[in-house]
């Protein structure tokens, strides 16, 4: 259907910034279920979102990823909200950031924005705790 594009550097960039802050499982499980009609999508996020916003060294992992959440939350991405808050284990946003965030998303994008990302924020990172404690982190 679609020809695979040439690898550039910019791909390369956002592939190791995508894998840095979603990690090698997420990202290995996207690219497994890739087929040719979604491939030019993965290459366009890879190297738009990954390799020149993500990559950008005007803000840090910790505050792109707080921004992201804010803005996922109020555009109701629920999915999109759910992975990025479990990248925050990679990203180093604390829970008290996602808090603060969605406090912004609820005077500005509205209450129920925020109410059900907090609401997703809060069972992802039960999960995540179950999982430290099923690993024997906690």
């Amino acid at each position: 259907m679609n020809e695979p594009s040439p690898i550039s550097e910019r791909y390369r960039r956002g592939m190791e910034t995508r894998r840095a802050v979603l990690g090698d499982s997420h990202v290995d499980r996207a690219q497994s279920v890739s087929t040719d009609f979604d491939r030019p999508f993965q290459e366009l996020i890879t190297e738009s979102a990954w390799g020149t916003v993500w990559s950008r060294p005007g803000l840090t992992k910790r505050e792109r990823s707080i921004v992201t959440i804010a803005l996922l939350a109020a555009l109701g991405q629920d999915e999109e909200v759910a992975m990025h808050v479990r990248a925050t284990a990679n990203t180093g946003a604390s829970r008290n950031d996602i808090c603060e965030a969605l406090l912004h998303v609820a005077i500005y994008a509205g209450v129920p924005a925020a109410n059900h990302a907090i609401k997703i924020a809060k069972q992802v990172f039960e999960q995540m705790d179950a999982d430290q404690t099923t690993r024997g982190e906690a």
